[in-house]
């Protein structure tokens, strides 16, 4: 599960590298970074290592993930003032 997630965001992760974008595109794929993180890093955890990262780790990385989706959806309404 956790390599399934790490490999559906990879291509999200290349286009906001290539668009560059703007600042709120950067910390918008920030939370979505350290959701994923979290996330996945709770599964390898509890495979691997038999136990958590630490308690709510996996939630707080959902919601995290979540919360990086919708940012960057946002971001694409953002219009920089010059």
């Amino acid at each position: 599960t956790a390599a399934n997630f790490l490999l559906m965001h990879a291509p999200a992760f290349l286009a906001i590298g290539l668009a560059g974008g703007n600042r709120c595109l950067r910390i918008a794929s920030l939370v979505l970074l350290l959701g994923l993180l979290l996330f996945c890093g709770d599964l390898l955890a509890r495979d691997f290592l038999g136990s958590r990262l630490f308690p709510m780790s996996a939630p707080i990385g959902g919601t995290l993930l979540i919360a990086g989706w919708v940012a960057i959806a946002a971001s694409a309404l953002w219009r920089p003032r010059h």
